[in-house]
């Protein structure tokens, strides 16, 4: 229902501005960057980067170095996999050669002697 209404109220929006044309559009533009360019709104814009550096910084290290562990933790397991040691769920057609590299069938195509 949300996304109903939602699409409802932009396609109301588009054909009420599409019929209010080009000057309509330019005064609402020129209003809209005095509002953005007031001093009030810049020191709102102001305090709000503030604060996002000095609040969301610590956070977005955390989420950044959780992420990092994750990914490290999933490459050991990788690496841990290469040997072959464990069971691996390769697509048929892979294998993993005696090397450790993964290596592919390759008996598709025209074969030899028939390409023109």
């Amino acid at each position: 229902m949300g996304k109903l209404s939602f699409l409802a109220g932009a396609a109301a929006g588009y054909v009420l501005g599409a019929r209010a044309g080009t000057q309509r559009y330019e005064q609402i533009k020129t209003q809209a960057n005095k509002l953005w360019s007031s001093d009030p709104v810049q020191t709102k814009v102001s305090q709000a980067t503030d604060a996002a550096k000095t609040k969301a910084a610590p956070f977005v290290a955390d989420v950044v170095s959780d992420a990092a562990k994750t990914t490290a933790n999933k490459l050991r397991e990788v690496k841990d996999n290469v040997g072959g040691d464990k069971d691996e769920d390769l697509p048929a057609g892979i294998h993993r050669g005696t090397d450790g590299r993964l290596h592919a069938e390759h008996n598709w195509g025209p074969g030899p002697g028939k390409l023109p």
